[in-house]
């Protein structure tokens, strides 16, 4: 059942650049450098998980409190960056960091930074200052999207509630060398803990009211599976979580997938697809055929949109995926043809779009990130702070996090 859910919130492309992704072998004494301008085809990523307590969501970048198993390191936070091509679930579908609310448990795969010198995250002597130095992600995703993506779930066997407070005992299968919390935690519930119910909202208080939970004391729940979504807890260091959220059966699961799909739905329909220069086929007075490659990790109703004969526009980016102002300054054309890769590399949808432009631009060039909409999407620019507004602001000062 968790599969076939899986199946239907995760787009075949998503899928396949998931599967690219995760193929690779984790945690390899080599790090691995990605190229510039090219997607990983080899080398290893490394896994961390931890708690996410800064965003630059308009840079794609953050930081985690990152921890191992029974217990947080007390060291610096791990800043990072999400690469052009890098991924990020919540709830089972794609998401922005923007998404994601500070506190939540991430899980990612992560690389070193393909150019040091134009790293988004701290850079201090030449040297990167956040440890350890696997600091741009190809994969970000909660709890619950690693459980749906591993078919598995969380099992309540106790829940103890008293009053206003009460704490949950679950368990989580992980197998060995697996991603993710394993075995039996005691988990802390209160009034802020949302229960998702079916198509409800609900609170620890709800339950408590229709007989579902003790009013006080424990009860046995039969090893009931639920996906959670875990945060902060006053005890981190010890490796101590709070409950943010409840999903007690499959239709409040396929609820949230679906909420979440159509806010990424919206947001790149409205900030355009990214994607890879591969190569230009150059014709006369300034005319051009772009060949493109669509980055990984989307819905499949965004990629569907992209069809052999309509028009659309190209605008050039950075590799934070930031644009100048794409309605004005991108150039119209029409799509030629869209084919599929079956075995798509990391971070690629497997789908290359050829788009003739009437003139080339500057940023229109191999290796660079470009973003593309179909005539079907609205040809609007993004908020004021999206965008990129001056040259010397195309590289995004990693001085925000001395602060």
């Amino acid at each position: 059942m968790i599969r076939e859910m899986l199946g239907r919130a995760i787009s075949l492309c998503g899928l396949l650049a998931l599967q690219a992704v995760l193929g690779t072998e984790l945690n390899a004494a080599e790090p691995y450098r990605p190229k510039p301008g090219e997607f990983p085809a080899s080398g290893a990523a490394k896994s961390y998980r931890g708690e996410l307590v800064f965003v630059d969501h308009v840079n794609r970048r953050g930081s985690l409190r990152l921890h191992v198993d029974g217990h947080f390191h007390e060291g610096r936070l791990h800043h990072f960056a999400m690469l052009p091509y890098g991924m990020i679930r919540y709830r089972g579908a794609p998401a922005e960091l923007r998404d994601i609310p500070l506190g939540t448990i991430l899980y990612g795969r992560f690389y070193l930074p393909p150019d040091p010198e134009t790293s988004a995250v701290p850079i201090v002597n030449g040297k990167d200052v956040t440890a350890p130095a696997e600091n741009h992600a190809i994969l970000l995703e909660d709890g619950p999207s690693l459980c749906l993506r591993e078919g598995k779930a969380w099992k309540l066997r106790e829940v103890e509630f008293n009053g206003s407070e009460g704490q949950l005992v679950a368990s989580l299968e992980r197998k060995e060398g697996g991603e993710g919390l394993g075995g039996e935690h005691t988990l802390t519930i209160d009034g802020s803990t949302r229960v998702w119910r079916g198509r409800e909202l609900l609170g620890p208080a709800d339950l408590v009211a229709d007989g579902t939970w003790p009013a006080s004391g424990k009860q046995a729940l039969e090893d009931r599976p639920v996906q959670l979504s875990l945060t902060w807890h006053p005890r981190y260091l010890y490796q101590q979580f709070h409950v943010s959220d409840v999903w007690l059966d499959e239709t409040a699961t396929r609820v949230a997938i679906e909420r979440q799909r159509q806010r990424h739905i919206r947001h790149i329909r409205t900030r355009w697809m990214p994607a890879r220069v591969d190569a230009i086929e150059y014709g006369k007075f300034g005319r051009a055929t772009i060949t493109t490659t669509l980055f990984g990790g989307m819905d499949e109703a965004l990629y569907a949109d992209f069809r052999p004969d309509i028009g659309g526009k190209m605008a050039a980016a950075e590799n934070t995926l930031r644009t100048w102002w794409p309605d004005h300054d991108g150039m119209d054309g029409r799509i030629v043809s869209v084919t599929r890769d079956e075995q798509p590399v990391a971070g690629s949808s497997g789908i290359r779009v050829q788009f003739d432009v009437p003139l080339i631009l500057e940023g229109f060039r191999p290796g660079r990130t470009v973003r593309i909409r179909p005539q079907n999407w609205p040809n609007v620019k993004p908020p004021v702070e999206e965008c990129v507004r001056t040259f010397e602001d195309r590289w995004p000062s990693p001085d925000l996090f001395r602060q």
